[in-house]
């Protein structure tokens, strides 16, 4: 069981690592399996195919649990969102390919996207469950909620340390702590809550 659950796991990891570098349609089962030491025959024993390795991908990488683990402080408006604020980004600077990934679907606008938004989108109806409550209850100030909504999701999930984008950098990396700190300031002034900051967040 073991050995089976190793060889699933290192055929999930090189498969997040050439979808995140080739994308989903420039990747082959073929080159999965060669990345992972695996019989090509295994991923279809273990998935059902290449795309149900997409999805499983999403599924052992992205922490979905999450949302029920930390129910309790997620009804909060202020707690809930520094609370998922720290989440996104902890998975935006620790697993930068999972960001590609879901960043490549989107953009194309590829016929997996209707599967992938079961997966995603009740992280972002938090998110905007959130927002809405922590205007009624008086701690945001914002205008149009689907505004305010897409711009809080750019600024969290946005991965801005690529090639790219290398010429506009004039600092080095930010550790976790300080882009979580920082981004959660800019969105709290964005919001008219600087005066939430503050707050204790257990």
């Amino acid at each position: 069981m073991s050995s089976d659950h190793d060889m699933k796991m290192r055929i999930l990891l090189a498969a997040k690592k050439l979808f995140a570098q080739n994308g989903f349609d420039g990747t082959s089962v073929r080159q999965v399996c060669d990345e992972a030491g695996a019989n090509v025959a295994l991923v279809s024993y273990y998935f059902g195919g290449k795309e149900n390795m997409l999805y499983a991908v999403f599924q052992t990488f992205i922490p979905f649990h999450l949302l029920h683990e930390l129910e309790d402080i997620l009804q909060h408006p202020v707690k809930g969102l520094k609370r998922l604020i720290r989440e996104v980004i902890y998975v935006r600077m620790n697993d930068p390919e999972m960001i590609r990934i879901i960043m490549q679907e989107v953009y194309k606008s590829t016929p997996r996207i209707p599967h992938i938004q079961q997966m995603m989108l009740p992280v972002w109806f938090k998110l905007k469950e959130l927002l809405v409550k922590g205007k009624e209850q008086g701690y945001f100030r914002y205008d149009s909620i689907d505004n305010t909504l897409f711009s809080v999701i750019g600024t969290i999930i946005f991965f801005k340390f690529t090639d790219y984008f290398k010429p506009l950098m004039s600092e080095p990396p930010s550790p976790y702590e300080e882009v979580v700190r920082d981004t959660t300031r800019f969105i709290f002034n964005a919001l008219g809550a600087s005066e939430w900051l503050e707050e204790e967040d257990s």
